[in-house]
């Protein structure tokens, strides 16, 4: 494995990169991880074959093949091509030519396929390949990642991602990975949302919570949500699943500007996005994602009279 990928760098130590890196160690990959937050860094410091980098430049210059795992697609480019695009103290200024770079950040795709340019002039290949299952399935190696780009390319890092997933997709050319990751979670959070709609609904008519979601189950109206959110997350308060409010509402913003780029009715898209929008406000955008439960509980509706 290492003779086919070399050093494995890795940027963006947070809640999925930590098991994502940990992972790839326990596999006898030889990684160099940065982080902004080098309190972040520091949980790998003993962790065998893995070293932390001084600077982004110092990363780049050591790795062979570089992945990405961070907030935002913004957040990529500047990590990779430096302020304004600008190559200084960035991965991309100590990259050698024939560098990989694997994004597995929720990004947008139009922007992707901006920075596969950017990147593709100074001789380094970029795929897109975002991921799902969250942070439980990060720790246990289960992730489906849905890779775009160039499929000779894909064929050849697939080994590597299968290290952090098990089913992984080759969704198409770059910028499809994450376009379907962006879909993804704008069904997710819509199923969410009318889950949580439909429970507090039947619990106001004096139905047991935990029996509408039972129903909702062992019927035609189960989902994601009713399946491993509303008991274990929302009804019992806990509102800690692991994905903050503020990247959801990032994720189905990408989505609407995917369904609108492509002249797609977005009749619920577009209320969806603001309702996921009102609420990151509402409740701030670090507050956990299954607080819409709260936020819906406590939001006037457009048929209650003043």
């Amino acid at each position: 494995m290492n003779s086919t990928f070399g050093t494995i760098g890795f940027v963006g130590i947070g809640a999925m990169g930590t098991p994502m890196v940990a992972n790839l160690a326990k596999a006898g990959l030889k990684l160099v991880i940065y982080d902004a937050d080098p309190a972040c860094t520091q949980l790998h410091a003993a962790t065998p074959g893995v070293e932390i980098a001084a600077s982004l430049a110092d990363l780049g210059r050591a790795s062979d093949t570089v992945i990405t795992m961070l907030p935002d697609g913004k957040i990529v480019r500047q990590v990779l091509c430096g302020e304004n695009d600008g190559f200084q103290d960035c991965v991309a200024a100590g990259l050698k030519p024939g560098a990989t770079v694997i994004d597995m950040s929720s990004s947008s795709p139009i922007g992707t396929r901006e920075l596969g340019a950017l990147l593709d002039q100074r001789g380094v290949k970029l795929i897109d390949a975002p991921v799902s299952g969250g942070v439980k399935r990060a720790v246990s190696g289960e992730l489906a990642i849905m890779a775009g780009g160039d499929a000779a390319l894909f064929a050849q890092c697939r080994p590597l991602l299968e290290k952090m997933g098990v089913q992984i997709f080759h969704a198409g050319p770059l910028g499809a990975g994450h376009a379907i990751k962006a879909l993804n979670n704008y069904v997710s959070a819509a199923g969410l949302v009318a889950a949580c709609e439909a429970v507090i609904a039947g619990q106001r008519f004096g139905l047991d919570p935990e029996v509408v979601v039972d129903i909702l189950n062992a019927s035609t109206g189960m989902n994601n949500t009713t399946k491993v959110k509303v008991k274990q997350f929302m009804l019992s308060g806990a509102f800690n699943a692991g994905f903050n409010m503020g990247l959801m509402a990032k994720d189905v913003r990408t989505a609407l500007e995917i369904v609108q780029a492509t002249k797609t009715p977005a009749l619920l898209a577009a209320p969806c996005t603001q309702i996921w929008n009102d609420a990151a406000k509402t409740l701030g955008p670090a507050a956990d994602h299954t607080a819409m439960f709260r936020f819906l509980e406590n939001t006037k509706s457009s048929f209650q009279k003043d």
